[in-house]
């Protein structure tokens, strides 16, 4: 398989007054296009250090990122704002709806910062609204809206761009376990239909079992990986 991800030797160390506090140690890790990853760790392991550093949201201390062929660690804000722009959809615990605006121009906002036309855009946000079930809830606003059904605006968003990669941080946090079975059921479906990469971080192991391969990360390094055995596979 092609690799898309690929992080050496990623250190990441904050710096609290006078002391340094090491977020990542050294970590390795290597994520193939089309896999549905789950970073699993307790809090503090460095599980969303890692979503924002592959989200290009940050940068590491020392070491190399790999994003396709591409070493990221070392480029500008500007570039790293492009990459995110047209490559990375990211779905949140907390939604990060605009509360101004309704679910469809939420939908429609990363595709008009792509310059894409009016009329395309909302072709495409409608279609991805339809998709998830909200086709008759576009003209509402986030604060008309259930828990479930923000999560759902919030995936259409991620997938406006037709990203490679799709970053889910706990999404089903905030969500009753009937409405976060059909997120979660529905993102192990864009998955298998268009060969997304997903790389979800959760504390929850249940919630990890939708995903092929779960990476643990304690201390911040990789604990250990393991790999869901396929149906009818040995």
């Amino acid at each position: 398989m092609k690799s898309i991800i690929k992080l050496e030797n990623v250190w990441k160390i904050y710096q609290m007054g006078e002391v340094e506090v090491p977020a990542l140690r050294g970590l390795d890790l290597e994520i193939n296009k089309g896999e549905f990853i789950a970073i699993v760790g307790p809090s503090g392991s460095g599980k969303s250090t890692v979503m924002n550093l592959v989200g290009c949201l940050d940068l590491p201390t020392k070491g190399k990122i790999y994003l396709e062929n591409d070493n990221i660690a070392g480029f500008r804000e500007s570039k790293l704002a492009q990459i995110r722009g047209q490559k990375i959809g990211f779905v949140f615990q907390q939604f990060n709806l605009i509360s101004t605006l309704t679910a469809l121009e939420n939908v429609m906002l990363p595709l008009a910062f792509q310059d894409v036309d009016d009329s395309l855009a909302e072709e495409r946000s409608m279609k991805l609204l339809k998709m998830i079930g909200l086709g008759d809830r576009v003209r509402h606003l986030p604060s008309q809206l259930s828990g479930g059904e923000m999560q759902r605006v919030s995936i259409a968003r991620a997938l406006a761009v037709d990203p490679e990669v799709i970053l889910a941080d706990e999404p089903t946090g905030n969500l009753d376990s009937k409405t976060g079975k059909f997120i979660m059921n529905f993102l192990s479906k864009i998955h298998k239909d268009e060969e997304k990469t997903i790389i979800m971080v959760t504390h929850d192991l249940n919630l990890a079992k939708y995903a092929e391969k779960m990476v643990y990360i304690r201390d911040g390094r990789v604990e250990k990986i393991e790999v869901k055995r396929k149906k009818g596979g040995k």
